[in-house]
């Protein structure tokens, strides 16, 4: 089994590379992991203060759970990912069944900082990309996905996301095997690491 770690800032394109990456494979043979359903239920908080929690710190990934489940795919067992909702900042009583594959590539702007994670991937990732071109694509993700309008997102990005990427993701880049600059958009780092899975898959 190959496992890969593909980190970066909100809205660097980290999932675009994903989509990139794995578009000529089929599903029996990749599956993808996202942080994003490991952040911790704040279904006891009223709707207001879950609406104020820091969604870009460390502490707000349930990251023993995370690990622990990429360890059970390792043994060949499946897992139960969780399903995260951002609009109530609350975990489904729904989970979402992950079967163990050839590769696994787990995704999310907090992965690197977690030494346990970054014990289990073979190849860690960080996606590069420019403030301004991150902040447009929050924008657009967080009208549109999230329910928020432009100025809640702005204040979120000057309160929270821009503040922890300087603390906390940028300085993960450290740990990375490959740096991808412009996201989706660098085709040779996207089929460089095409090949690689390939290589593996084959045998």
């Amino acid at each position: 089994m190959l496992i890969i770690g593909i980190a970066g800032g909100t809205g660097s394109g980290k999932t675009t590379v994903v989509r990139e990456i794995v578009k000529g494979f089929g599903n029996d043979d990749v599956a993808i992991i996202s942080q994003d359903a490991y952040y911790k239920d704040l279904s006891s908080l009223p709707l207001e203060k879950r609406k104020e929690a820091n969604f870009d710190h460390p502490n707000s990934i349930e990251f023993d759970l995370l690990a622990n489940q990429i360890n059970l795919l390792k043994e060949g067992k499946s897992i139960e990912e969780p399903i995260y909702s951002y609009i109530t900042c609350t975990r489904s009583e729904e989970t979402l069944l992950i079967k163990p594959k050839k590769v696994i590539i787990v995704e999310g702007i907090l992965i690197l900082t977690n030494q346990k994670l970054r014990d289990l991937f073979d190849i860690k990732i960080f996606v590069e990309t420019s403030a301004d071109d991150r902040l447009v694509r929050l924008i657009k993700r967080d009208t549109i996905e999230r329910g928020r309008d432009v100025n809640e997102v702005l204040e979120r990005y000057h309160k929270t996301v821009k503040p922890m990427h300087i603390q906390f993701i940028e300085p993960t880049k450290i740990f990375a095997d490959l740096i991808i600059p412009q996201g989706g958009e660098n085709k040779v780092a996207i089929d460089v690491m095409a090949t690689v899975i390939e290589k593996k898959l084959s045998i």
